[in-house]
Order: structure tokens, then C-alpha cells, then sequence
């Protein structure tokens, strides 16, 4: 099933002008940054073939990058570092990346429709929570795909190749597992998390949280 604007048009018949539609990006990762998308459109017919990120292949993804940028009305990029999700946990860390992602927008939304059911950006910001948002909202699938697309293309050119970043973009592939066992992390894995723990040869690089973060770093929302 294709998105729609249903939520968007439901968004704007009260008082909401503008809408975001918010997306993230590298969560479940063991490398690399978070990364979120908010966009903005103008409720405008959107490029063709645009849904999920997750339903639609690489070489679908990377062609509609551009024709999402042309359509859009606003689009912007935040990110969190492997080090802050390290210092601050999951949560905090992807409440910043949406926080920088809605703040660099040419305009201020009304309202954000964002997906999934946890609101990890807070005030000031109106959320409507959207399970699967990026299947239902266009604002939200075109996010999802430029979220996806510009941090896949960042874990491809950080190097480390025999851990496999251009093609598992720091999740855990079987490829990665592997080396990660015998080579241990590179700078770019998120050292507070519990795959250290299997990894008896590299357990003593793990880093704990700051007992002054109320979340824990590899808080998932469990």
C-alpha cells in the first residue's frame, strides 16, 4: 500500500499549517551515527514510487534521492555521533539528531508526524505518533528514504572494509560479527553497547554510561 497525505490533510484541517514528517535512521546499528530526516511538502503529487525506504532497493532509493529534493518543500539533515548515543544514550541521542534535523528546516513546522510509537523529540515540538508512518505518511517515506540513503552512503566511505560498512552500514551482518570477534571495534562502533559483552577478546573496551543519563545508552525502547 503507498502513503498518502491522510494524515497530513487530518493535520492540517485544525490548526497545523505545517507539517514535518520525521524520520530516523542507524538506531539498531553498532557503528556509526543515528540519523534523522524531517521534510515539508507542499501536499503536491510526490515522486513516483515513493514509500518505505525498507520495500523499495538501493538503486530505487539513491534515484529518488534528487527528486525528492526538487519536490520537497523543505527537507533537513540531524545526526548524532556514535559518541554522544556513548555518553548520553539512544534516546537523548536521537531526540538531538530530530532536534537539529527540524531546527535546519527553511521553515518551522506546526505539527511533526513521526514514526513509531515513542516520542523521542519532546517540547517544543507537537508530535503525532505514527506506527509505520513511513508506509502510511508521504512525509514521512520521503524522510525515511533521504535519512536512509545519506547515512548509508556515509558508513560506505569511512573505511574499514573488511567489516563490511558499504554493505551492512554498521548493522550487525554476519560479515561484521566476524571481524568485529577477531579485529575488535573500529573508532566508529558505539562502545557501550552489549554486543561487548559476547566478546570476551575486546569485553574490557566497554565503555558505562554517566549515571547522570536517566536512559541507558542501548536503550532500544524495549
Amino acid at each position: 500500500m503507498a502513503p498518502t497525505y491522510a494524515i497530513e490533510r487530518l493535520l492540517t484541517a485544525g490548526r497545523a499549517k505545517i507539517v514535518a514528517g520525521v524520520d530516523e535512521v542507524g538506531r539498531g546499528a553498532w557503528a556509526g551515527p543515528v540519523s534523522v530526516c524531517a521534510v515539508v511538502t507542499d501536499l503536491s503529487e510526490p515522486p513516483a514510487g515513493l514509500t518505505d525506504s525498507k520495500q523499495i532497493s538501493a538503486a530505487k532509493r539513491a534515484g529518488l534521492v534528487s527528486e525528492i529534493e526538487g519536490w520537497a518543500a523543505g527537507y533537513a539533515h540531524g545526526e548524532a555521533s556514535h559518541t554522544e548515543i556513548d555518553e548520553l544514550g539512544m534516546t537523548e541521542a536521537l531526540r538531538r539528531a530530530a532536534r537539529r534535523a527540524l531546527e535546519a528546516l527553511p521553515v518551522r513546522p506546526d505539527v511533526v508526524i513521526l514514526d513509531g510509537k515513542h516520542d523521542y523529540i519532546g517540547a517544543p515540538w507537537p508530535v503525532r505518533l505514527e506506527i509505520k508512518g513511513d508506509a502510511a505518511s508521504i512525509s514521512v517515506a520521503a524522510a525515511s528514504v533521504l535519512a536512509k540513503v545519506r547515512r548509508d552512503a556515509y558508513m560506505g566511505t569511512i573505511g574499514y572494509t573488511e567489516y563490511g560498512f558499504a554493505d551492512n552500514a554498521g548493522y550487525p551482518s554476519p560479515q561484521h560479527q566476524a571481524t568485529l570477534a577477531e579485529l575488535g571495534p573500529t573508532p566508529h562502533h558505539r562502545l557501550s553497547w552489549s554486543y561487548l559483552d559476547d566478546l570476551p577478546r575486546w569485553r574490557h573496551l566497554k565503555r558505562h554510561r554517566n549515571p547522570a543519563v536517566r536512559e541507558g545508552q542501548t536503550s532500544l525502547f524495549d
